[in-house]
């Protein structure tokens, strides 16, 4: 790469930076995986990060199709992540296992008086694996404005998407760093302190989820400006 490229790649870095907020997610990380053991921790921090990753490539080489096709709008799209990180958070908030962490069999077995699973708090090997489909992988990895920020440093040219997609790469091998470092704090803090975190982090998340809705309500409505 000349030097262009290498400058082009520092904004795209600092640029990811900003919206994904590798750093901030930790918390949030560790509060939605609360109760599980190490490898469960490890699986969701890598698969979580390969969805956003796909995610973000996905639509980084065919977003402007996949938008036009199915007529959607980023307004509508920031409404809907904003709806889902929002309920999840007030579950979180409430010191309940959100629906995302359990699998309908599980939801289903516990209604009808079956066998319990054995992991922490009704939450199955399946359900703590798709905590890192939603909410961690989309929409808050790879959100609204992360795929927007994508999309806008591609511009149509293939050399920026694939100076993009470099720099998101090394974002989310950040990101995963964070998510595994940040596990071995969970054996110092104690259970306690993590429930603490729970409900801050659910509180958290109430809030991003619910300006990502007015966000998206306001770029849908401009008279709501």
């Amino acid at each position: 790469m000349n030097s262009a490229d290498w400058s082009v790649l520092g904004t795209m870095l600092a640029g990811f930076f900003a919206i994904m907020n590798p750093i901030a997610n930790i918390p949030i990380f560790l509060g939605l995986t609360d109760g599980y053991g190490k490898d469960a921790r490890r699986r969701v921090a890598l698969r979580s990060t390969l969805v956003a990753f796909f995610t973000v490539t996905v639509f980084t080489l065919l977003g402007q199709l996949i938008f036009t096709m199915f007529g959607i709008t980023i307004a509508a799209f920031r409404i809907g992540g904003g709806v889902i990180i929002f309920l999840i958070g007030y579950q979180m908030l409430q010191g309940e296992v959100s629906a995302v962490h359990r699998t309908r069999r599980i939801r289903d077995a516990g209604g009808e008086g079956g066998n319990r699973p054995s992991g922490p708090s009704g939450i199955d090997e399946e359900g703590m694996l798709s905590v890192a489909i939603s909410p961690l992988g989309v929409p808050l990895l790879a959100g609204p404005g992360t795929i927007v920020t994508a999309i806008g440093f591609s511009a149509g040219h293939w050399r920026h998407a694939l100076l993009s997609l470099v720099a998101f790469a090394l974002l989310c091998g950040t990101t995963w760093f964070g998510f595994v470092a940040g596990e071995r704090s969970v054996r110092y803090l104690g259970n306690s302190f993590l429930t603490v975190i729970t409900r801050l982090m659910g509180l958290i998340l109430a809030v991003v989820g619910t300006e990502m809705w007015i966000t998206g309500l306001k770029a849908a409505f401009p008279l709501l400006r």
